[in-house]
């Protein structure tokens, strides 16, 4: 077998110092952008495999980063994952990614094996459960940095990265106005976080600037592991004045009643129009084709875990911490054609 090339090795190749081919490696501010390509293409073509062991020893990090998501089973995740290790990835990390099942108990369990695994910092996306934060809180103080992402919360003064869920939710209540809907129906979580408040927030925003007076009726809240979704659908197109339109708030909810809708003999779009928040690829393989809200996951989670590696870096005080915002983007499909 050949034996891996050394930090030494590299140096004398490139006639630099051990020292600055280890910065250049790290991603050393004092290192030009130059030396940085020629020790980083030069690692590559050799295959350069650095030695974790003893960095880590010398640096007192792990250069590991705990990530909590709510199910590893979600494309959106997914895709919030393929960011979050494709950034790691090139900063030289290495991820442990758990699930929190949308169990807040599960989700503390998660910090405490985290924590006693020497993680350099922690990306979550909280539970939906979650009402608590002491947990991350009490992480924060033992020093260890952290950044929420996608779904965010005002209980922890932190970096936070996620979509901006009221600028999407108001889009796609525009974009429904626009097209001629005016009894427009709204399914949301029943969670406490963010993600919540600020897509209701947006539909209830454009209803108001369109002067569309706002129905309690049709605003519902779905909790899967008590609710059934064919009842809250079929209790709506049972009102007396039945919604014309449909704006989901999340992809599970989204895809579940692309399903409900089917096996109820709904015709979208003339018995209801339909979009809803989802990533999901087979959004043009529904029938109709789905117009969907389509979020920068990728983006997020190659966002947040910059900023935490950031934070790591230079372990940086609540004063740096800010929320950052990325846009939505209206897909447009069949399932919101304008009304005849």
């Amino acid at each position: 077998m050949k034996k891996n090339i050394t930090l030494k090795d590299i140096a004398l190749a490139l006639k630099v110092s051990v020292s600055t081919v280890s910065r250049a490696l790290r991603d050393n501010y004092q290192i030009s952008a130059e030396t940085k390509k020629a020790v980083l293409d030069y690692a590559r073509t050799h295959n350069f495999v650095p030695n974790r062991m003893a960095r880590s020893l010398k640096e007192g990090k792990s250069r590991t980063i705990g990530v909590i998501i709510c199910s590893l089973n979600n494309q959106y995740v997914a895709q919030m994952l393929e960011g979050i290790d494709s950034y790691c990835s090139e900063k030289g990390y290495q991820l442990i990614i758990m699930q929190s099942k949308e169990l807040q108990e599960h989700e503390n369990e998660c910090i405490d094996l985290l924590y006693a695994s020497g993680i350099d910092g922690l990306l979550i996306s909280p539970a939906y459960q979650n009402t608590n934060f002491e947990k991350l809180q009490d992480l924060q103080k033992a020093g260890i940095p952290i950044v929420v992402f996608d779904r965010l919360s005002e209980h922890i003064h932190t970096n936070k990265v996620a979509s901006n869920n009221f600028k999407g939710a108001y889009e796609a209540t525009v974009h429904l106005i626009n097209n001629g809907y005016r009894k427009i129906a709204h399914l949301n979580t029943n969670t406490k976080l963010s993600i919540t408040s600020e897509r209701l927030n947006g539909y209830l925003k454009a209803l108001k600037d369109h002067h569309i007076t706002y129905n309690e009726a049709y605003v519902r809240y779905v909790d899967f592991s008590t609710d059934d979704l064919e009842e809250i659908i079929n209790s709506l197109m049972l009102l007396p004045d039945k919604p014309d339109a449909l704006l989901t708030a999340t992809d599970q909810i989204t895809l579940k009643c692309v399903s409900v809708l089917a096996q109820s003999k709904y015709e979208v779009p003339s018995d209801l129009a339909f979009i809803g928040f989802s990533n999901t690829e087979m959004a043009d393989a529904f029938h109709p084709p789905l117009t969907t809200v389509r979020q920068p996951t990728y983006e997020i989670g190659r966002t947040a875990a910059q900023k935490l590696i950031e934070s790591i870096k230079r372990s940086g005080s609540p004063s740096d911490f800010e929320t950052i915002l990325l846009d939505t983007s209206i897909q447009v499909r069949s399932s919101t054609k304008k009304c005849s």
